[in-house]
């Protein structure tokens, strides 16, 4: 049996191509895409009977990735979707044919998806419905992001976007401020700053968003800088000049 892997990052691609030779050596990994064109045009030249697509790909996403295949190609391929998207989906498809993985991919769940794969071929009405349920998952055109899943340890939660204090940028990866924890995202801040409401999140540093609902009070010190102090949070989160004048009434 021959599949396919789509994935933005390298390093994801790499893991899971690593994970399925060890776990279902007989599958043969044909290709590996970098984005949502050429995993589209990958399963047209192949013809492989699994592919293993993330969802949010540059190009075409996954799911516009399989909806742009020919009805031949889509009907010979099952589509596993990789996916950083929140619990419910897991939820919510757990009993459908065509599966999906939820980043970090561990290898009890990838072993469950396996078996799945292995047993009698899902019906396309299932892929089908599946396609339609995750679409509307995926953020809307101007939607503002409002959740994020969150590290902690070997754990991950979903934490409603009301609930953190601040995000911090810390080396590869986003620290999440909640009231009671430090989490940790790889959505990088700039991102962020796109998808969160500017209303409700400010930017304070070029390192730090600010839930502006958790600002207490700004400390003026006698050389101009600014630091905050949080309802729910001990630390004082410090804001660049670049921002201070953000507070100047305060």
């Amino acid at each position: 049996m021959k599949a396919v892997i789509a994935d933005d990052e390298t390093a994801l691609a790499s893991h899971l191509k690593s994970r399925l030779a060890a776990l279902w050596p007989d599958l043969a990994i044909v290709g590996i895409a970098a984005n949502g064109i050429e995993a589209r045009d990958m399963i047209e030249a192949l013809h492989p009977e699994l592919a293993f697509l993330d969802i949010r790909m540059p190009g075409l996403t996954g799911l516009e990735a399989v909806r742009a295949l020919s009805p031949v190609a889509r009907a010979a391929c099952r589509v596993v979707f990789v996916t950083a998207y929140d619990q419910f989906a897991v939820q919510a498809f757990e009993q459908e044919a065509v599966d999906y993985l939820l980043k970090p991919i561990n290898d009890e769940r990838l072993l469950a998806c396996i078996e799945r794969l292995q047993r009698a071929r899902p019906q396309i009405s299932g892929a089908d419905d599946l396609l339609q349920k995750l679409q509307a998952l995926m953020p809307k055109a101007g939607e503002r992001l409002r959740w994020v899943r969150a590290s902690v340890g070997s754990e991950v939660r979903l934490v409603a976007t009301d609930e953190v204090c601040y995000f911090q940028a810390a080396d590869k990866y986003t620290a999440v401020y909640t009231r009671d924890a430090e989490l940790l995202i790889r959505t990088p801040i700039k991102e962020l700053a796109e998808q969160l409401d500017p209303e409700q999140f400010w930017q304070v540093h070029r390192a730090t968003l600010v839930n502006v609902r958790q600002i207490e009070s700004a400390r003026h010190d006698a050389l101009g800088r600014v630091s905050l102090r949080l309802r729910e949070r001990k630390e004082a989160v410090a804001v660049s000049r670049a921002y201070a004048h953000l507070f100047r009434q305060m």
